[in-house]
C-alpha cells in the first residue's frame, strides 16, 4: 500500500445551488492496471493534497478503509474489464464500502466492453483520453447525487435532516426572514402499534404527500423536508403560514379517519397500549404544527430547536388539530 501524498484538502465548496456541499476527495483509493493512476489523480485540478493509496483485492480496499476515510473508490483498467466489474459488485454489496461512490476508467474499450462497462455497478464508467479536468467535475457530481441519495428519506422520499439543516443555514446565512414549520402526527405511535408499521407507513407518506403538494400549490418557492418518524418540516415566506398550514390541517383532517377501519371511526377512539404497557383510549390522529418565524436574530438552526420544541409540545397538548405561531424570536 503506497501513500502519494499526505495532509488532506479540506476546503468546502457548494453545488451551484448552495445547497448541497462538496468537499474535495482527502482519500482516493485506486486499483491500478496503468501505472500511472496516482500521477493523473494528483494533477486533477485542486486534487494535489489528496492521499492515494494502491489495493488489489476487496480486503485491501476494506482495511484502508478501516483507517482512513474512503472518498473515492477508481479502478483504471486495461484489459479486465470484467475483473474491475466483478469488484465493482462486491464493493456494491458490502455494507461498510457500499456509501463510497465508484468510478471506472478504461482508456482504449471496445464498443462492447463500453457497453458492459455502462451496465456495471460502478458509479460511473468513463473511457478515452484523460482529461483531469473533466474527471474531477464528473466526481464532483457523483458525489452531490450520493449526498442527494443519502439525505433523502426512504419512506416519504422527502430531503432527511442533512439537508434541512444545509437549507435553514443557508437561509439564515442570507440573512432572509422566512417561517420555520414544524410538523408532528399526535397520536402516531398508537395507531402504528395498533395496525402495524405497514399501515404506519402509509400514514407517513399520506402526510408527506399532504405537505408536499400543498406547500408546492400554495408556496412554490417553499422548502419540505422529513426529520423522520412523524416529525416533519416546513419553510416558508411568514405571509403564506395561515394559508399553507390551515390548508394541511383541512386536508388531513379529512382524509386520516379513512385510515382507520369502519368501527374505530364511528367510536372515534382506538384502545391499545401505551409506552408504558398498559391499555389505554386514543382519539384519532391529529397534527401539531409548531411555527417559528426565523429572522436576522437567529445565526444558526440550534438557537430555533429549544423554541420549537417547547411550542409543538404546548400545540400538541390542545385539542384536535392545530398550528401556534412563536413570534418571540427570544426567551
Amino acid at each position: 500500500m503506497t501513500q502519494a501524498a499526505v495532509n488532506a484538502r479540506t476546503d468546502q465548496q457548494t453545488s451551484g445551488q448552495g445547497r448541497i456541499c462538496f468537499r474535495q476527495p482527502r482519500t482516493v483509493a485506486i486499483y491500478d492496471e496503468l501505472g500511472d493512476a496516482a500521477a493523473r489523480v494528483l494533477a486533477v485540478p485542486g486534487w494535489e493534497e489528496v492521499r492515494v493509496f494502491s489495493f488489489r483485492e476487496l480486503g485491501d480496499l476494506f482495511r484502508i478503509s478501516l483507517r482512513h476515510r474512503v472518498d473515492l473508490i477508481l479502478m483504471c483498467i486495461d484489459e479486465s474489464l470484467e475483473a474491475a466489474s466483478a469488484l465493482a459488485r462486491m464493493v456494491d454489496r458490502h455494507m461498510s464500502l457500499a456509501i463510497i461512490p465508484t468510478v471506472i476508467y478504461q482508456a482504449n474499450p471496445t464498443r462492447e466492453q463500453i457497453k458492459r462497462g455502462l451496465q456495471s455497478c460502478a458509479d460511473d464508467y468513463l473511457w478515452g483520453e484523460w482529461d483531469g479536468e473533466l474527471f474531477g467535475l464528473r466526481v464532483r457530481m457523483i458525489a452531490e447525487r450520493a449526498n442527494r441519495d443519502m439525505a433523502v428519506n426512504p419512506t416519504s422520499q422527502l430531503p432527511g435532516p442533512t439537508l434541512i439543516e444545509q437549507e435553514i443555514n443557508t437561509r439564515l446565512q442570507e440573512r432572509q426572514r422566512f417561517a420555520v414549520c414544524y410538523l408532528d402526527i399526535d397520536d402516531f405511535k398508537a395507531y402504528n402499534d395498533y395496525r402495524g408499521y405497514f399501515y404506519g407507513d402509509g400514514v407517513i407518506r399520506l402526510v408527506a404527500h399532504i405537505v408536499r403538494d400543498i406547500v408546492a400549490d400554495l408556496a412554490p418557492e417553499s422548502f419540505v423536508g422529513h426529520i423522520g418518524g412523524d416529525d416533519f418540516l416546513f419553510l416558508l415566506d411568514p405571509d403564506q403560514v395561515d394559508n399553507v398550514c390551515s390548508n394541511v390541517i383541512r386536508t388531513f383532517d379529512r382524509i386520516v379517519p379513512w385510515r382507520y377501519t369502519e368501527d374505530d371511526r364511528e367510536r372515534g377512539q382506538i384502545v391499545t397500549r401505551n409506552r408504558q404497557g398498559e391499555m389505554k383510549t386514543f382519539g384519532l390522529m391529529t397534527i401539531s404544527i409548531a411555527v417559528l418565524i426565523a429572522d436576522t436574530s437567529f445565526n444558526h438552526m440550534g438557537e430555533m430547536s429549544h423554541m420549537l420544541a417547547d411550542l409543538k409540545s404546548y400545540t400538541k397538548s390542545l385539542s384536535g388539530s392545530n398550528y401556534t405561531i412563536e413570534r418571540r424570536t427570544r426567551y
